[in-house]
C-alpha cells in the first residue's frame, strides 16, 4: 500500500485539496501499477509561521520578493 505525504502551507480550499488527492492518486496508480483503493494520501498543513524560505518566515520572504519584483529596473548608461 503506497502512502504519499504532502506537506504544504495551510489555506487552500477543500476543492483544491480534493483535486490534489485525485491527481496524486492517479500519478501513483500509473507509476506503480496499483489500484487506486490501495493508495493513501496524507495532507499535512502548517501555518506560515512554521515554514521558512531563505531564513525567513514564508510570509516575510514573499513580501520581500513581491516588493523587489515591483521595483522598476534601473537602466545604466553603457560605457
Amino acid at each position: 500500500m503506497p502512502v504519499v505525504i504532502v506537506n504544504m502551507l495551510a489555506g487552500r480550499s477543500p476543492a483544491t485539496k480534493k483535486a490534489l488527492l485525485k491527481k496524486v492518486t492517479a500519478a501513483v496508480t500509473s507509476a506503480l501499477a496499483v489500484a487506486p483503493e490501495s493508495v493513501r494520501v496524507i495532507i499535512q498543513e502548517m501555518p506560515g509561521g512554521h515554514y521558512g524560505i531563505a531564513g525567513l518566515p514564508v510570509e516575510e520572504y514573499r513580501a520581500l520578493k513581491n516588493r523587489a519584483e515591483k521595483k522598476p529596473i534601473k537602466k545604466h548608461a553603457g560605457k
